[in-house]
């Protein structure tokens, strides 16, 4: 199946500054940089905190909570941002002087998403005066009812799209809900959650809190790892005010200035601090962390991150490392029994795909299903929703979407047009969950993929592939290649510098059992390049065909000490015989 090629518009280069490499100086522009000051990473250039509503509100509550040695509770979300979120809101309340923080994290299996009824029961045996959510409550309608009728004051922060009905909380920090002119939308919830706290110091400041109680004032710039790993992990938009939370969060990493989780889970990973990137948070370390959530219990990862002893915290992480390799086990056998029943049916191809995909299997692992829905997404270039038995009969499904496909808004839509329908539901424009009846199964699938079928006529779907253009082979080096890996960060929004180019194939070759070592070399030039396409075998590869059109990422390879440039193969497409002659 071939995807159009497209390069990205370069933009305006002009402003940029003249000694900046040329290849940075396209790549920039395209992403919408016009001048230096954006590539400025400084704290002092960080949206402040005011402007979040209700945030001055919230701040009071907890400021008072402190003085008076009230018992504050922290219930998380069970994924890496909510387990950063809530590390950060223990390590950050308690250096303020909270005398009592404690934190609950539901079991996904169990207790579902969010501050439910259920959770709330469970937070009440430990009698606390507050609850603090993290990267969830928005949707909480019924939980935080329940918990002001016990008396107790919750105080939400979150970052995900509310609904038509705002829980009755103390207060809520969510720069998505109504009326907040916080600029920075793409904001993760362990971002909202370091915004609280710089607003917590400023009102404990001002009440003389520090001085009075002869404590330091705490220095939040030094918890911005976890902010760092819990904003790439959770893959949101790299907005200018992300990259700086992010950029300054890799920096403290990179001088082993990072908590010591943080530490024990990049040895454990084979990675090095100090050439750390955010790619590594999000493909190595942030999938370790998330392996708690998604098959045991996070309060392993939490307890990781909030950890002080090097010795425990790397115990720990090697608990989660071997979580991670049993979900990667889970996962494929997973992904196989996807794509056999995707080409049993005659809907592997995207041409022959449906519009919007729904997959459901009584065996599948609810803890995984988000990724299968991602990788399924990205071979069909289609919306797809996984879903996975729960124990009281109900499925829960993990959306994951394409650009220009809002998942959220189309099941706002479907819950509305179609009452009953969707038990609950929740998430943002790239992702989202819900919880349906297995009966309803059969329906919602017709419904959803009816209305994606609506939203691609009458907006159009954009499944092609954009580049940054070709890169002139004297520049396919190991300089180039350092450049590019550390002017970042790049992620979601802000992406990673990808280039199209014609090769040769001279050698291929299978290493750790299923990636493609190739040595090419440029079909102008000659010059020879090593590259690898990981996750492809022989049995994908395009025949017999030795010359391609390539997508490609340049990186660093380092192997016994020797660092070199190397191709990260993103797309083949082969170039058939006539049209090379």
């Amino acid at each position: 199946m071939q995807r159009r090629i497209k390069r990205r518009d370069a933009g305006n280069d002009t402003s940029l500054p003249t000694d900046l490499h040329p290849v940075l100086k396209r790549v920039y522009a395209s992403r919408g940089i016009e001048s230096a000051e954006q590539l400025s990473y400084s704290l002092e250039k960080l949206h402040p905190f005011t402007t979040l509503k209700d945030i001055d509100k919230a701040a009071r509550i907890l400021a008072e909570a402190i003085e008076y040695q009230k018992y504050i509770l922290i219930v998380s979300d069970y994924d890496a941002d909510g387990a950063t979120a809530c590390a950060l809101g223990i390590r950050g309340l308690t250096a303020m002087g909270a005398a009592h923080v404690e934190y609950l994290v539901p079991d996904r299996f169990k207790h579902g998403y969010g501050l439910s009824p259920v959770v709330v029961d469970l937070a009440m045996d430990l009698n606390p005066d507050i609850i603090i959510t993290v990267d969830n409550g928005i949707s909480s309608i019924e939980g935080v009812a329940r918990a002001r009728a016990h008396g107790v004051d919750v105080v939400i922060t979150d970052h995900h799209l509310p609904g038509n009905e705002l829980p009755d909380a103390s207060a809520i920090v969510n720069p998505n809900q109504p009326g907040d002119t916080f600029p920075s939308k793409a904001i993760a919830g362990v971002g909202v959650m370091f915004y609280l706290l710089a607003a917590l110091r400023a009102e404990l400041r001002e009440r003389n809190w520090f001085e009075s109680q002869g404590i330091k004032e705490p220095n939040l710039a030094t918890y911005l790892d976890l902010v760092a790993l819990g904003t790439v992990a959770d893959v949101v938009p790299l907005d200018y005010n992300n990259r700086i939370l992010v950029s300054y969060g890799i920096g403290l990493i990179r001088t082993g200035k990072s908590v010591p989780g943080i530490q024990a889970l990049i040895k454990v990973a084979g990675k090095k601090h100090a050439g750390l990137v955010a790619s590594d948070l999000g493909f190595s370390i942030g999938p370790r962390l998330n392996a708690a959530g998604r098959l045991s219990d996070m309060s392993l990862g939490i307890e990781c991150l909030i950890g002080n002893d090097m010795n425990t915290c790397h115990g720990m992480a090697a608990e989660l490392d071997e979580l991670n390799k049993e979900r990667k086990d889970i996962q494929e056998e997973m992904h196989q029994q996807a794509l056999q029943f995707l080409s049993s049916v005659g809907k592997l191809e995207k041409q022959s795909a449906e519009h919007g995909i729904c997959l459901f299997n009584p065996e599948w692992h609810q803890g995984v299903i988000g990724i299968l829905a991602s990788k399924i997404k990205d071979k069909l270039q289609r919306p797809v929703i996984i879903f996975a038995r729960d124990e009281d009969g109900s499925i829960k499904g993990s959306a994951r979407s394409i650009a220009g496909v809002h998942i959220r808004d189309i099941l706002d839509r479907l819950a509305t047009t179609e009452p009953g329908l969707i038990m609950t539901f929740g998430g943002h424009a790239m992702a989202a969950g819900l919880t349906i009846a297995e009966t309803e199964l059969e329906r919602f699938s017709i419904l959803f993929n009816e209305l994606i079928k609506e939203h691609i006529i009458a907006y159009g779907l954009d499944s092609d592939i954009y580049t940054d253009g070709c890169l002139p082979a004297e520049v396919i080096n190991l300089e180039t290649a350092e450049l590019i890996r550390n002017s970042g960060p790049w992620g979601q929004g802000f992406p990673e510098p990808v280039f199209d180019g014609t090769f040769v194939v001279i050698d291929k070759k299978i290493v750790g059992e299923n990636h493609l070592k190739l040595r090419v070399k440029d079909r102008d030039y000659n010059r020879q390049f090593d590259a690898i396409a990981f996750n492809t075998t022989h049995r994908a590869w395009p025949g017999d065909v030795t010359d391609l059109n390539l997508i490609y990422k340049i990186d660093v390879n380092e192997y016994m000490g020797r660092k070199t440039a190397q191709l990260i193969i993103e797309y083949i497409e082969p170039i058939s015989k006539s049209s090379s002659d």
